[in-house]
């Protein structure tokens, strides 16, 4: 067994030092092939810029003292939002791992601490996606419902959907 394997996977809270992180694995998240092509793209930067706003809660994921993977989410307001924007007060979440740490469970594990965090300051939570991306089996399997009728065509040419995760 290689250490890379043995080492284990810390989940914090991020914090606004972390923003840096957040932009990269923002750019995995939204499937962007460089930061540059991310901060290029108003769209995407609304999801980190400036992080650590009222609103903003996150986990960070690390092995080995590294980064790989964080969960977080920012609230919207109906005339500034993201793609998953459903109320002012249901903040969007954006997820990713690594490529490499894909499979492993951690977005799982990722998940799972921010919807912990999140109960009981939000009535729920909702998030965009592909809808052939195959994170979708864990969304449903954390809770979370299609939205329905909040399917589109979106700015790669592919199908998305938004998702929401109520809190009881």
């Amino acid at each position: 067994m290689t250490e890379e394997m043995t080492t284990e996977i810390l989940i914090r809270p991020s914090k606004a030092k972390d923003e840096p992180t957040l932009w990269t694995m923002l750019m995995y998240a939204a499937h962007e092939s460089s930061l540059s092509g991310v901060k290029a793209n108003a769209d995407l930067v609304r999801y980190v810029a400036g992080w650590g706003r009222t609103g903003d809660v996150g986990v960070i994921a690390e092995q080995a003292g590294m980064p790989v993977g964080a969960a977080w989410v920012r609230l919207w307001s109906e005339g500034d939002h993201g793609y998953g924007y459903v109320a002012d007060e249901v903040p969007e979440l954006a997820i990713a791992v690594i490529p490499e740490n894909r499979g492993q469970g951690i977005g799982t594990a990722l998940l799972k601490q921010l919807l912990q965090m999140a109960q009981g300051r939000f009535p729920a939570i909702s998030l965009s996606t592909q809808s052939d991306n195959p994170a979708l089996r864990l969304y449903e399997r954390l809770g979370f419902i299609a939205v329905a009728g909040s399917e589109i065509v979106n700015r790669r040419g592919q199908y998305s959907l938004n998702m929401l995760r109520r809190f009881e």
